[in-house]
């Protein structure tokens, strides 16, 4: 069972998305797309809203997805 907020992408997911393995080469992606991560004991995790907000995109009140569409 996944104890994480559905909000919150983890190191497992941004390796998938990014299509990296290395911790040092995820944070560069994220990095050089203008997302802002964090450093965790676990490797480097982020938010869908700080993904959203990289590029561009702003939520309405209306707006609510599961992360699960990536």
């Amino acid at each position: 069972m996944n104890s994480r907020s559905d909000n919150v992408l983890v190191f497992a997911d941004l390796q998938r998305i990014t299509g990296y393995q290395r911790r040092s080469d995820v944070e560069r992606s994220l990095i050089e797309q203008g997302i802002r991560m964090f450093r965790g004991r676990t490797g480097p995790w982020t938010t869908t809203d700080l993904v959203n907000q990289a590029g561009g995109y702003t939520a309405t009140s209306q707006d609510s997805y599961s992360p699960e569409i990536i």
